[in-house]
């Protein structure tokens, strides 16, 4: 399982009820998919690739002050461009989700959604 579906099976669970997630590839987004959420997650396996060119756009040009918004990859540098990615949309961000090897214990996850998501 990677660090997504891990993430979003967590959200989807007991612990953070009235939230719900769901796993959406770079390709496959569009702007509907964002506007009414109250956060969004945003993960990558390498800084900048091609098919986040649109969601960086996009948040180039939405305003998302007073949302939360967090940050997950299994590479350093995928993690540093996509915190610098949310800066202009204005997201309430908390600390990045880093996982070396790419795998997060459901724990790990829990309490960094926590801090995220603010319950």
């Amino acid at each position: 399982m990677n660090m997504a579906e891990t993430i979003a099976g967590i959200v989807n669970g007991a612990s953070f009820p009235g939230y719900s997630a769901a796993v959406i590839q770079a390709d496959d987004f569009s702007g509907n998919n964002i506007l009414p959420v109250h956060a969004f997650l945003l993960g990558c396996g390498e800084p900048a690739p091609a098919s986040f060119q649109y969601i960086g756009e996009l948040l180039n040009h939405i305003n998302f002050a007073g949302r939360f918004c967090g940050v997950f990859s299994a590479n350093s540098k995928a993690v540093k461009y996509l915190s610098g990615l949310i800066v202009p949309c204005e997201a309430t961000t908390g600390k990045p989700l880093y996982a070396e090897n790419g795998t997060i214990t459901s724990d790990e996850a829990q309490n960094w959604l926590m801090e995220i998501l603010k319950v």
